[in-house]
């Protein structure tokens, strides 16, 4: 039977519920709950029809301008089920409003925020049961944005789809906490100013697997990027910002166009500040990150993404060397960072920043 809740979603709630994976070996992104999110868009008459359906593959024309023209943006966030029942989102109105930011630069048409939030949790509530609840698990949830016109050429589209899909899911990475090896690319880019590396968009990470296939038969997990131009200055890991701790203060480049400004990104450097840590946006060569790691001043290195959330690192590969970063281990600012933000967003740690948002019942 269909519903309909306070704010105007349709709901059709499915007749053939799925079974639940193994909660206890969830790995990242293979499952998927029973309801999405939709709604549609065209040029003159504006967002509607917002709706929870039953998850389906979706019909699309195979000239729908998202297939040719990379028309779509993305956005990532999670949530988390607390020990007192309640279930929290955190920060999801930046995510909303990264999400219309990627979409003005591909040319696509903003979503209103309040409407995001109301989708994101409407489709949580609508499959609570598939937030999991042992430690380290959570619902990653995707919504993403898509040209649906049929039309083969070079122009905004007229028609837009925003679909928010979930997945119940456990570490990103299969080392999850412990230290990754991390390889610096210095033949391929990823992004310029001027492009499109500050938003979600399918293309950029498209174009960044090429190197990725590189560095994991090389033996490590993820790449490091350096900038487009000089391919001199350090910039972003494939699926995370960076951030380094060098001497007593913490690194991270500077957001400048080509930089995906992480919502965990801003959370950490937030953090740091409150706790009286010196820590500092600006450009950071890799000149300057080897001599500082040859040196020892060094001390920590880690990735922040809603993904993994911590990922301290553990080795660089700088030009053919590789260099271990301090003990190779999780080091201390990583841990409490890591302990802090997850203990936020599953409502075990005081939120002093009010960075939660309780997905209320309907």
């Amino acid at each position: 039977m269909d519903t309909m809740d306070a704010k105007g979603i349709k709901i059709e709630k499915t007749t053939r519920p799925k079974a639940k994976p193994d909660w206890r070996n969830l790995t990242f992104g293979h499952y998927y709950t029973d309801h999405m999110f939709v709604a549609d868009y065209a040029e003159g008459r504006g967002w509607r029809d917002a709706r929870i359906v039953p998850y389906a593959p979706l019909v699309l024309d195979p000239a729908a301008m998202v297939f040719h023209y990379a028309m779509e943006v993305f956005e990532g966030l999670k949530a988390y089920a607390a020990k007192d029942g309640r279930i929290l989102l955190f920060r999801p109105w930046e995510n909303a409003k990264r999400l219309n930011s990627s979409a003005i630069r591909i040319c696509m048409p903003t979503y209103p925020e309040e409407g995001f939030l109301e989708a994101v949790q409407t489709l949580v509530r609508a499959d609570a049961d598939w937030v999991p609840r042992l430690p380290g698990t959570s619902l990653y949830l995707r919504p993403f944005m898509i040209a649906t016109e049929p039309h083969l050429g070079v122009r905004r589209s007229n028609t837009f789809q925003l679909i928010v899909i979930a997945s119940p899911v456990g570490a990103y990475y299969p080392e999850g906490l412990d230290p990754v090896k991390i390889y610096i690319e210095d033949e391929y880019v990823r992004a310029v100013r001027g492009g499109t590396g500050f938003t979600k968009c399918g293309g950029n990470y498209a174009a960044s697997i090429i190197a990725q296939k590189k560095a994991e038969e090389l033996g490590f997990t993820q790449v490091l990027w350096l900038d487009g131009v000089e391919k001199k200055y350090i910039e972003e890991v494939g699926a995370m910002n960076v951030m380094f701790k060098i001497g007593d203060e913490v690194v991270t480049p500077e957001l400048g166009g080509s930089i995906l400004p992480g919502v965990t990104r801003s959370s950490v450097l937030e953090l740091l500040r409150s706790w009286g840590v010196k820590a500092v946006e600006r450009r950071l060569s890799v000149d300057e990150l080897h001599a500082a790691a040859k040196s020892g001043a060094l001390a920590e290195a880690f990735g922040t993404g809603t993904a993994a959330v911590i990922s301290p690192i553990g080795a660089l590969s700088i030009g053919g060397e590789l260099l271990q970063i301090a003990d190779g281990g999780i080091g201390a600012v990583s841990r409490k960072l890591y302990d802090t933000l997850t203990g936020i967003q599953w409502g075990d740690l005081a939120d002093p920043f009010g960075w939660t948002c309780e997905v209320g019942s309907k």
